[in-house]
């Protein structure tokens, strides 16, 4: 069950019983901390992480994984702090499935923070999103944006 999940059967168990109580948010939130503690922030752990916690409202801890999934790929891929020069590495590298998980993370770390009120944050991530984007395949950071900047008269 779950082959596809590189991670022990153990921490596969934790994050059942985490899906398995979904409606008891205490008890499946104490499953789920309890396998991100236990795995050394694998990716595939980190990600339903933040899945689980962007679901719950839990915006703040969806941030922290999403952040974690950013570094760890940011670091694996040796990608500079530079955004410049980061930008030229994710254009050509975007279809490489450790950058696709970069820029989904890293979109979804946008959302979050619009969600959390800091909106200048999030307006800076889906135009850097947007600047890598130019196949649309990122739609969400383009529509966040266009949210985020809209004027007021334009809602009407």
């Amino acid at each position: 069950m779950f082959s596809w999940f590189q991670v022990p059967e153990d921490i596969k168990q934790l994050l059942i019983l985490a899906a398995d109580n979904w409606q008891n948010t205490s008890v499946s939130e104490a499953y789920l901390n309890q396998a991100l503690a236990q795995t050394n922030d694998y990716i595939d752990v980190l990600v339903a992480g933040y899945r689980y916690f962007y679901y719950k409202n839990n915006y703040q801890m969806a941030l922290t994984t999403a952040t974690k999934v950013i570094d760890k790929v940011k670091c694996s891929e040796n990608l500079p702090d530079n955004w410049q020069q980061r930008k030229q590495i994710l254009i050509n590298r975007k279809e490489d499935e450790s950058i696709r998980l970069y820029l989904t993370a890293y979109a979804s770390s946008g959302l979050v923070l619009a969600k959390l009120g800091e909106i200048e944050k999030a307006k800076i991530i889906c135009t850097q999103i947007q600047e890598i984007d130019l196949n649309n395949e990122f739609q969400s950071a383009s529509i966040l944006l266009d949210i985020l900047t809209r004027s007021p008269e334009e809602d009407e």
